[in-house]
């Protein structure tokens, strides 16, 4: 550097003339070889010791979240009970035959069933809309003509789901009559087998023939009860297969409904697909939504008139979606579904209220999904199962013209007995004190007197007041039920708290408090971990011989992680620390200690929580601003303007990020999506195509400018960033050009040739990325070249060879500027599995993260905690700006089609992973950047400087995981726990996970082959 500050050669190229031309260079390399091969071993055994550690830390992380998870997350026992049809829990004499040909606990009205359901179908498609009306108005019109036209052969009503509105969970509380909670004891949200007593069940268990058309998720819920010779079922999870299911279940099903096939089945269910499907991938603002509807109604208009008097037609939605097309939480388009009763028989009706026309809005006498559970059993003959809580739907009973209130009393009775016994058993199961229920019971024993006073009397309104007396009795009852079932296990959630405080303040010491060799002390915390955790195992398994209800694997895994935090207690005890204040002794540390307190504290607001990519967006800007008045102060004209030109760059970038934004529901009307074509829509406007263009023609050119400044486009570099990462995000923007065509119908191909191009484009693309490129990494030489030039001799006619200069270009930055190429293999795969919005919103991390690189090097903060906490802000910020939110509804699962035509584990929930949490991983992925980047191969300490980043980075998600897990606890009655703290604390404890694996199996796994490239030409160091 001289006087002036201009930067000199030296910085980025390194003379060693004089090395190259010692006399005893030979006579050295023998000792060279000796040193190299010991400090290669050291390497390797720290290297291994320290990914030991942090998988540790993980395991914590992980046994942390399953007691708080377990604790928190609602549970319902199931009871194994079964009900009989001879066996009635009234007997209300003639009125409950006791046979299958008659009817079990009522008489029956129909033989047979056809139910068919439409996924999301939401009830406002099915009603007109006379003014202004949206794609999917209108379309699907025979619901309402039949409901209006013959009210006496069909009803139309609001269909409210319980959420979660997943179609897992709703098909369970559409055939058990239960209310849906997050972990069901004997069963869980993977779809394993219904184990309950269940509607289809007692299907079965009668001798009726099943048949299943559609969905494949029925298979998985109800496996072996369907006949396998006229049972066809469809792959469900594809959302970009908008026709496959829906062709396959009309083409089985109509030949089914002629004369000559009535006889092969008693119950067909029919789980169409394409109006859900379509809402995922367009929203229900949408052309081809309105096509799927009038589809539907075509299909629905066929049905009927191939319908028999003996049989009842079910069309039912499982859940609406919100204005996206998703799914999943509990907003009113997601729950309000249709349901609709249809019978070529006159056997409905409306005389309990006089109202012909179905309700406008689904605010208007809207019936429980689960109230279709006892509605079809009795209509069907069939015994309600056990652990039912709905009621009967009136319009089904009340039959036609002048209303039935006997008729109406006595399936209610029935039901309120049914609902009385699964009280009664619930009560012994769970020990509950028979108070818990007096309440109803003194309401359902009120209304058995009414009825009795009604048989005796012969009266119209004692039968009245029987059934609204039962009517309340169920009301009361369900209520009661929610609440037992709202019961949080604080013992479990504190002792998962408990874990994840310990590993936060484990992480904390790690990071900031050991000192700047803590790869060192690895072994000795490793060691007294090990022992401690074996005795923890041993200790936990003989408390478990005492009979105290533990089961002996939760008491294993506390006594793993009890065990191994107090050996690391220990150790540090044993090394005797200088005890010092743990708080931050420069600005830079204060500032990361603020944004990260102030986001946790933050999470106690559901308005904070709800606008928390506006808080990530202010602490960025924050930091930036901070930046350039601290590059201000610089001596150095050269670190002065490379720190001001960063900052501003990263200020610029973080506000160009702003304008990719989803809005939550709870957002609206003060938010406008951008990340789509609409606040209604599900793709990307055509404009949006070219920031995948530009992406591909500039981003490579702006890392090369970064790898110039160092001298350090030379070697794999050039080819890789220069031809193969181009490429490769090149291959990206060709393949959502095609969605587009796809989506759009801008092409005359083959729809079908049209995916398989796609399908063929998105694996060469993730092909280069993940083994191409990883290749590329592990085999490949630094970013340097090495320049020999001979020097001319100083007298004309000496044959004298002078020494030669020998130098190398892209010393300084030699350990950053090669990692730097792991980060490109994943930003390629990342850039595919966005929307086009998305991989704007990457490239701009992208270059982001290497402004704070130069941020960090003129600053010379790279020992500071600010940045590994910036770069998880940059990830948290750039999860919202890929088109996410912590909503389960925000979830793109088309993201698992883009390479594969069907499901498969363990890629297609891999591909959802990498798309949803794409930002996170990608800036951990860079966190070892930190501390390698402009670093020179004689640099030592630099996996310790790695481990403390990387230790700082998953310290920062951990508090984040421990917030939102202690808000969601605290908060647990609050009113929005299941729309706003609840999700948000699972993506925490997701991100939180994710972070830890990519940490280990890249960040830190990785480094061996970037050291071990850089030592086969400067040795090891």
């Amino acid at each position: 550097m001289d006087q002036n500050g201009s930067i000199t050669e030296f910085t980025s190229v390194k003379d060693i003339t004089a090395q190259y031309n010692s006399a005893d260079r030979e006579s050295q390399a023998t000792q060279v070889k000796e040193i190299n091969k010991r400090r290669e071993i050291e390497f390797k055994a720290s290297h291994i010791l320290l990914l030991g550690f942090f998988s540790w830390i993980f395991l914590l992380h992980g046994i942390g979240i399953y007691f708080f998870t377990k604790g928190f997350l609602l549970t319902r026992l199931v009871l194994d009970h079964k009900s009989e049809c001879a066996s009635p829990p009234i007997d209300l004499g003639a009125q409950s035959p006791g046979s299958y040909a008659a009817g079990c606990w009522h008489p029956k009205t129909f033989d047979k069933a056809v139910i068919i359901i439409i996924d999301a179908l939401r009830y406002d498609f099915t009603v007109p809309f006379p003014t202004e009306p949206h794609h999917f108005h209108n379309a699907l019109n025979v619901l309402q003509e039949t409901a209006v036209q013959s009210p006496e052969n069909a009803f139309l009503l609001p269909f409210i789901a319980d959420p979660p509105t997943a179609t897992l969970q709703r098909l369970k509380g559409l055939t058990t009559g239960t209310l849906p909670t997050f972990i069901d004891a004997g069963s869980n949200f993977a779809g394993t087998a219904i184990e309950e007593d269940n509607l289809v069940a007692q299907l079965r268990d009668a001798g009726k023939t099943l048949v299943h058309l559609g969905d494949d998720t029925w298979h998985s819920l109800f496996p072996g009860y369907f006949d396998p010779n006229l049972t066809h079922a469809y792959d469900s999870f594809n959302v970009w297969d908008l026709h496959t299911v829906d062709n396959g279940v009309t083409e089985h099903l109509l030949p089914l409904l002629t004369p000559e096939n009535t006889g092969k089945w008693d119950v067909i269910f029919g789980h169409y697909l394409g109006v859900d499907h379509a809402g995922h991938r367009y929203g229900p603002d949408h052309p081809t939504t309105n096509i799927k509807l009038r589809e539907m109604d075509t299909v629905l208009r066929e049905v009927i008139s191939l319908l028999d008097k003996n049989t009842l037609l079910v069309v039912m939605g499982d859940h609406g979606m919100d204005v996206k097309g998703d799914h999943g939480g509990e907003s009113d388009d997601e729950v309000e579904a249709a349901l609709w009763l249809y019978s070529k028989k006159a056997v409905f009706g409306r005389g309990h209220n006089g109202l012909l026309e179905p309700p406008r809005t689904a605010k208007e006498r809207p019936v429980s999904q689960i109230d279709l559970v006892p509605t079809l059993s009795f209509l069907l003959g069939m015994p309600v199962p056990f652990n039912n809580l709905g009621a009967p739907i009136t319009e089904a009973f009340v039959g036609p013209g002048k209303p039935d209130w006997q008729g109406l009393a006595s399936v209610n009775a029935l039901a309120a007995a049914q609902i009385s016994k699964y009280q009664l058993e619930y009560s012994h199961a769970r020990g509950l004190d028979e108070d818990v229920f007096s309440l109803p019971q003194t309401i359902r024993e009120n209304g058995l007197r009414s009825l009795q006073e009604a048989l005796q009397s012969g009266k119209s309104d004692n039968f009245r007041t029987a059934f609204l007396t039962f009517s309340r009795y169920q009301r009361e009852t369900l209520q009661i039920c929610r609440s037992l079932w709202a019961r949080f296990d604080i013992a479990n959630m504190l002792q998962g708290i408990t874990v994840l405080v310990c590993a936060v303040g484990i992480l904390a010491y790690f990071a900031r408090w050991s000192g700047a060799a803590n790869a060192e002390l690895v072994p000795v915390y490793l060691a007294h971990i090990s022992i401690a955790s074996a005795l923890g195992i041993a200790s936990s398994l003989v408390t478990v011989l005492i009979p105290s209800g533990v089961y002996w694997g939760d008491a294993c895994l506390l006594g793993l992680a009890g065990g191994g935090i107090a050996g690391f207690g220990y150790a540090v005890f044993k090394l005797h620390p200088p005890f010092t204040l743990p708080f931050p002794k420069s600005l830079w540390g204060w500032l990361a200690l603020v944004f990260t307190l102030s986001q946790s504290i933050g999470f106690a607001s559901n308005s904070y929580t709800i606008w928390e990519d506006e808080i990530m967006l202010c602490f960025l800007n924050t930091f930036a601003l901070v930046a350039f008045a601290s590059s201000v102060r610089q001596e150095l004209i050269i670190e002065r303007m490379l720190g001001m030109s960063q900052a501003g760059v990263f200020l610029v970038l973080t506000r160009l990020a702003s304008l990719s934004r989803l809005c939550r529901e709870e957002q609206m009307p003060n938010c406008r999506s951008t990340y789509y074509a609409s606040n209604t829509s599900s793709t990307s406007a055509p404009w949006q195509l070219l920031i995948p263009l530009l992406l591909a023609t500039l981003l490579p050119f702006v890392i090369k400018t970064y790898y110039n400044g160092t001298r350090s486009y030379e070697g794999p570099a050039t080819l890789w960033v220069g031809f193969a990462f181009r490429v490769g995000l090149l291959g990206s923007a060709i393949f959502w050009i095609f969605d587009a065509a796809d989506d759009n119908d801008w092409l005359t191909m083959e729809k079908d040739t049209l995916r398989t191009i796609k399908i063929i484009v998105s694996r060469i693309v993730l092909g280069m990325a993940f083994v191409i490129g990883t290749t590329t990494f592990v085999r490949g030489s630094p970013c340097i070249s090495i320049q020999v030039t001979p020097q001319e001799n100083d007298s004309a006619g000496e044959d004298v060879r002078k020494p030669k200069s020998v130098k190398i270009f892209g010393y300084s930055n030699v350990h950053g500027t090669r990692f730097f190429l792991l980060v490109t293999n994943w930003i390629i795969a990342i850039v595919l599995l966005q929307k086009p919005m998305g991989a704007g919103a990457i490239g701009i991390l992208t270059v982001q993260i290497l402004a704070l690189l130069e941020i960090i090097d003129s600053n010379d903060i790279s020992q500071s905690a600010i940045g590994p906490i910036i770069l998880g802000l940059l990830g948290s910020f750039h999860f919202f700006k890929t088109g996410h939110q912590a909503t389960l509804s925000s979830i793109q699962w088309e993201s698992a089609f883009i390479p594969l035509t069907t499901i498969r584990y363990p890629w297609s929930p891999l591909l959802v992973m990498l798309n949803t949490y794409g930002a996170q991983i990608l800036t951990t992925v860079a966190v070892p950047l930190i501390a390698l980047w402009k670093q020179p191969p004689g640099k030592r300490g630099l996996l310790s400087g790695v481990s403390k980043a990387l230790a700082t980075l998953l310290l920062y998600y951990a508090v984040i995981n421990l917030a939102t897990s202690l808000w969601a606890g605290w908060l647990r009655r609050h009113l929005m726990l299941y729309r706003i703290f609840s999700p948000r604390f699972m993506n925490g404890a997701t991100v939180l996970l994710v972070v830890d694996l990519v940490g280990i199996l890249v960040a830190i796994g990785s480094l061996r082959w970037n050291f071990a490239s850089i030592a086969e030409v400067f040795g090891w160091n």
